[in-house]
């Protein structure tokens, strides 16, 4: 089995034109992938989409089943102004259409914002080929093609065939009993201490307030370097076994992680993810499937805010942040305990429930797979890349930047 699904390469990444994408790339998708893309936007019942770019105007809409590109802005749709950079990254899939809008790279001068993110699978559709979900487009069956068992839970011990079949159908895994509650309890002191040490606005950490207005830590990144309790953990046998699960190239060698403390009653920042894929602002045709790995520090259920997770989702060109509400495959939650661990593929809609009575905690660090041969993924410096992670903290006023609400997209309940 395998969930490795890249077709781009970092290499042949170049910044374009504007007049290059609407006279040339465009033109060559709209013969090659019209008719593709046109199906996926009568199915999502999205308006046309204009680009404004730099002083010139371009609308997508649908003619006679085929998408057609028509120079200026239509009176109907949406229209989306950016500049050519941005531009650039959105076909090439650099940055996805929520992804410009975290960034503050695009503003929605006409039309409604969840329209400009639901073109996101219509975009794909064009430019790289990959049909919108359509109902019924997926089953989920295992290895006798009986329906596959969404409740299922694994062990290490189980066959590894079966559990590789399984994440490749769901994009899923929980796996039962890895770590012992003490191994957890050192993990958890660590965990505390370093939110204890974390200061707003410090690159190192986001912040979220509750209902009073109180603000709180609740996320420590690069908590790999602040605990030496969860480093031994991450290098452990009972970890680094999924670098080889899928029989793809995914690299177990430099494992990061983030802590998180999901506390009750928060109302503002980012404590509660709604539903997300782990591509949803771009490059899913560069990275996926690498794999997430939440290590459950304290276990959470329905009522300290299990993980949920839309099965089969990876396999599914659908909005990238949100749940399209035309979206067929149901999500479910995964119920934990302390020591337990959970998987997603990048590409799987997963988000953080909201706890209810208990607060949760958890770590999360990933596999990502190695370059294609002859690829060179270029190196971006330290600094600039942990500022960037540490921006996310302020997303929401980026999306409203964009004219946008940020209940729409995925990042309110």
């Amino acid at each position: 089995m395998s969930i490795d699904c890249r077709t781009r390469q970092y290499r042949d990444q170049k910044k374009l034109a504007r007049d290059e994408v609407f006279d040339a790339m465009l033109p060559d998708a709209l013969a090659a992938n019209g008719e593709l893309a046109a199906r996926g936007l009568r199915y999502t019942e999205l308006p046309a989409l204009g680009l404004a770019v730099e002083g010139r105007t371009i609308t997508l809409s649908e003619h006679d089943g085929k998408l057609q590109l028509e120079e200026a802005a239509s009176s109907e749709g949406v229209v989306a102004s950016l500049d050519s950079g941005a531009l650039s990254n959105l076909v090439q899939d650099i940055q996805t259409t929520m992804g410009l809008a975290m960034t503050s790279k695009v503003e929605i001068t006409q039309g409604a914002f969840d329209a400009w993110i639901g073109w996101e699978p219509v975009l794909r559709a064009l430019l790289d080929a990959r049909p919108v979900h359509e109902a019924g487009a997926i089953t989920l069956r295992d290895r006798n093609d009986n329906p596959l068992d969404l409740s299922r839970s694994f062990t290490l011990d189980d066959d590894r065939d079966e559990i590789a079949h399984f994440i490749h159908e769901a994009g899923f895994l929980h796996i039962s009993n890895v770590f012992s509650d003490a191994e957890m309890a050192a993990v958890s002191r660590d965990l505390d201490a370093a939110l204890a040490l974390a200061e707003p606005d410090d690159g190192a950490s986001w912040w979220a307030g509750d209902s009073k207005g109180r603000q709180q830590a609740v996320r420590v990144l690069w908590f790999h370097e602040k605990s030496l309790a969860l480093r031994d953990l991450l290098f452990d046998d009972r970890i680094q076994w999924i670098a080889g699960l899928t029989g793809d190239s995914h690299d177990g060698s430099k494992l990061g992680a983030e802590g998180l403390v999901k506390p009750l009653d928060i109302k503002t920042g980012l404590s509660d993810l709604p539903w997300h894929k782990d591509c949803g602002q771009g490059m899913h045709s560069y990275f996926c499937s690498g794999m997430t790995v939440g290590i459950s520090i304290t276990g959470a259920d329905r009522e300290s805010g299990a993980l949920g997770v839309v099965p089969g989702s990876h396999r599914a060109n659908v909005q990238t942040a949100g749940v399209d509400p035309s979206l067929d495959l149901a999500p479910i939650k995964l119920e934990t305990r302390t020591g337990d661990i959970t998987l997603h593929c990048s590409d799987t809609l997963h988000r953080a429930h909201r706890p209810t009575k208990r607060l949760r905690k958890v770590v999360y660090t990933g596999f990502r797979l190695a370059p294609i041969p002859g690829d060179v993924i270029p190196k971006t410096p330290r600094e600039v890349e942990r500022a960037a992670r540490a921006r996310l903290s302020n997303v929401r006023d980026r999306i409203s930047a964009s004219g946008g609400d940020a209940s729409v997209g995925g990042y309110e309940e």
